[in-house]
């Protein structure tokens, strides 16, 4: 089991209890987004890196339409990832041993944050 799958056992076990069929989806939303807003920190830090390199790797406009289409790969996977039997799995692992539960105003900070620093370095390239 990696970090997301951890992550996703927290948002799903804390949105569980009040929300039951909607759980899974917003696990899912929450895994996607972080996963996408690192790509996206990632993505800005290299086009910076690339351009003080005085590199020319790609255009704007393709960047972003390959950062479009990562999103779409990112969220189809962990689709089919967090639906089947892998969330199973995870929950039995989870349910075995004693896990730590997250604050979750923590959790939704993470990708908030991870956001917030993309636009530094935006703005800073």
């Amino acid at each position: 089991m990696n970090l997301f799958d951890t992550l996703f056992y927290n948002i799903f076990s804390q949105y569980k209890t009040k929300y039951k069929q909607k759980a899974n989806s917003i696990a899912v939303i929450y895994v996607t987004l972080l996963q996408v807003a690192l790509l996206l920190l990632l993505g800005v830090f290299f086009a910076g890196f690339f351009k003080q390199m005085n590199m020319v790797t790609m255009s704007s406009t393709k960047a972003w339409t390959l950062f479009v289409l990562m999103a779409g790969f990112i969220y189809f996977k962990n689709w089919m990832q967090y639906t089947g039997k892998k969330r199973m799995m995870i929950n039995a692992k989870m349910n075995k041993k004693k896990t730590q539960h997250h604050n979750i105003w923590l959790l939704w900070l993470l990708p908030v944050a991870t956001l917030g620093l993309a636009y530094v370095l935006f703005q800073a390239v």
